[in-house]
């Protein structure tokens, strides 16, 4: 029946034109939605959409697609909450972790160098762990990881076993975090946001699991930042692929987790 089919359901929107044409970004997401909820699934996107802090836009595009292939499920990464009182001891922690999941230092120093001329992008950077330098070929766009989602009750079940609020923004990142980190080829990521309202970022990893680090960066920063770091000897356009393509849900089951990891 037409009610068990699901579909991707994905928003993109800019200002000053659309984002091949030279717009700003200002907001993007994702659902993944049975074809009776998709106006509901609309809704919610468009209301981020005209909503965001980083303005108003003036191109939009909401594209609906029919999931034709199994859909992968698995458990979240482990959580943990670092709280920091700077940004300076934020970006220490967060280049510390990111040496512990594996990353060497001269490759965290390069992809830092290049952070400025990538914070405009809507996708993410591949940064290649043994060369040190940017390997997909996606230039202003990057990649765009895509068809995932968690469904809302089984996140606050979730959230309320680890004494968490409910969250939006957490569960849409923390959804990102695990399908990218479940792949064999990404050896860690680094993020925070383009919301200049939105300071919190994260560093994550199969090991680390999903680390929150409350201040990355300055308020009222509109420079986000989304790198993969990877190991190049992967088939990178089968990464590509499986970021862009692969439909996963994340599913959390009590008593097969442990609380969340808060700690400064």
């Amino acid at each position: 029946m037409i009610e068990e089919n699901l579909f991707s359901v994905r928003m993109r929107a800019s200002k000053n034109g659309a984002h091949e044409d030279g717009g700003k970004h200002i907001s993007g997401g994702e659902q993944i939605s049975t074809y009776s909820h998709l106006k509901d699934a609309v809704n919610v996107l468009l209301d981020k959409a005209l909503t965001h802090s980083r303005g108003n836009p003036d191109f939009m595009q909401i594209q609906i697609e029919l999931i034709d292939k199994p859909i992968t499920k698995c458990k979240p990464l482990q959580v943990g909450t670092i709280e920091v009182e700077s940004v300076e001891e934020g970006q220490l922690i967060a280049r510390n972790l990111l040496e512990q999941a594996g990353v060497p230092i001269v490759c965290i120093e390069k992809a830092y160098q290049q952070m400025k001329e990538c914070s405009g992008l809507r996708g993410a950077i591949l940064f290649d762990i043994h060369s040190g330098k940017r390997v997909d070929d996606r230039s202003d766009k990057g990649v765009r990881v895509s068809r995932m989602d968690w469904l809302t009750t089984n996140y606050e079940k979730w959230a309320t076993y680890n004494n968490m609020l409910v969250s939006q923004r957490v569960k849409e990142a923390l959804v990102l975090a695990t399908k990218v980190n479940r792949h064999p080829a990404t050896v860690a990521e680094l993020c925070w946001s383009d919301d200049p309202e939105y300071i919190t970022g994260y560093v994550a990893s199969k090991e680390l699991g999903y680390q929150r680090i409350t201040k990355l960066k300055t308020y009222g920063d509109e420079h986000g930042c989304r790198i993969f770091f990877v190991n190049g000897a992967s088939d990178l356009d089968s990464y590509i692929n499986y970021l862009e393509n692969e439909p996963l849900f994340v599913q959390w089951e009590e008593g097969n987790d442990a609380r969340v990891n808060r700690k400064k």
